[in-house]
C-alpha cells in the first residue's frame, strides 16, 4: 500500500535567510576499543544544545553520499557522526574499499555495534549536545542501525531505511552475522521508523510484513511507510534508483521522526 497521499515538505528548503551561522564538517579519528578510526563528522556550528544522529554507511562503502547525507542532517541542526565501518580494510577509494570488505565477508556485527557505540558517546560528550542520539541506516546499514539499537547501551530512537537482511533464514547466517536482527527486536526498546519501498526484493514486502509482526509481538509500535513505485535505494539521487517524490517525502518524516524523539 502506497503512504497516504505525499504532502508539501515541510522541512526542506524552511529557513531565514538572513540567518547566520552554518557548520562544521570533515573527517578525523575517532577510538574504538583503543583502536583509532576514520570518522566523518558534520555539526552545525552553534552552541546549541543539538540532538545527535550517528549514521551507519551502506555497502558500498564510506562513500560521498553518505558525507552529504551527514552534511544534510547538520544543517538541520543535528550532530551527525558517520563512522568509516570498513577502516580495517584500509586506504583506497570508496569502491575498492568495498570490494575488499566484500570479498573478506563484509564487516562484522561486533565491529559494528562498537562503532556505534563509540559514535553515540562521542556525540554525548560533546557541549554542543542535547545528549539524545539516533541512529540511521540504509540497505544493509538498516539492519546495521536496527542491530546497534538492538545491542548499542543509549540510543533513544532508530531509523530502518530498507535494511536488508533483516529477516533471514539460519543458513544465511555466518561467523559475522551469527544472529538474524528479527530475533533481537525484543531488546529494541526505542522508537522506531521504517522506510520501505514495495518494488525491493531484499527487503521484499513479505520481509517488511514478518518484522513489522515481530516487533509488534514483541510489544514495539513501529512506524513503517510502505511506498509504490519505489523499490531498493530510492534516496539514492546518484543512481536510477532515485524517486524524487518518495525521497522527500521520507526525508521529511525522517526529519520529524528524529526531531520528535532527540528533542
Amino acid at each position: 500500500m502506497m503512504a497516504s497521499a505525499m504532502q508539501e515538505a515541510t522541512v526542506w528548503n524552511v529557513f531565514e535567510t538572513t540567518a547566520l551561522g552554518g557548520m562544521t564538517a570533515g573527517t578525523t579519528m575517532m577510538s574504538v576499543d583503543g583502536k583509532d578510526i576514520h570518522t566523518y563528522i558534520a555539526q552545525p556550528d552553534g552552541e546549541g544544545p543539538y540532538p545527535g544522529v550517528v549514521l551507519l554507511h551502506h555497502a558500498p562503502g564510506w562513500d560521498e553520499y553518505y558525507r552529504e547525507f551527514a552534511r544534510r542532517f547538520a544543517q538541520h541542526g543535528f550532530i551527525a557522526v558517520c563512522p568509516n565501518l570498513y577502516d580495517e580494510w584500509g586506504a583506497g577509494t570508496p569502491d575498492e574499499v568495498a570490494a575488499k570488505a566484500r570479498a573478506d565477508g563484509g564487516v562484522a556485527d561486533d565491529t559494528v555495534v562498537a562503532d556505534a557505540q563509540a559514535s553515540l558517546d562521542w556525540i554525548k560528550a560533546q557541549p554542543s549536545s542535547n545528549g539524545k542520539v539516533g541512529v540511521i541506516g540504509s540497505c544493509s546499514a538498516g539492519r546495521h542501525a536496527m542491530l546497534a539499537a538492538a545491542k548499542a547501551d543509549g540510543f533513544s530512537a532508530v531509523v530502518d531505511l530498507w535494511g536488508a537482511n533483516v529477516v533471514v533464514t539460519p543458513d544465511k547466517l555466518t561467523p559475522k552475522q551469527p544472529v538474524a536482527v528479527i530475533d533481537m527486536v525484543s531488546n529494541i526498546n526505542m522508537p522506531i521508523l521504517g522506510l520501505f519501498g514495495n518494488d525491493d526484493q531484499n527487503p521484499s514486502p513479505e520481509a517488511v510484513n514478518t518484522l513489522e509482526a515481530a516487533l509488534k509481538a514483541a510489544g514495539k509500535d513501529p512506524m513503517f511507510t510502505r511506498y509504490d513505485g519505489a523499490g531498493h535505494g530510492f534516496f539514492y539521487y546518484h543512481t536510477p534508483a532515485y524517486r524524487q517524490q518518495q525521497a522527500m517525502d521520507g526525508w521529511e518524516k525522517v526529519e520529524a521522526f528524529f526531531k520528535q524523539n532527540l528533542t
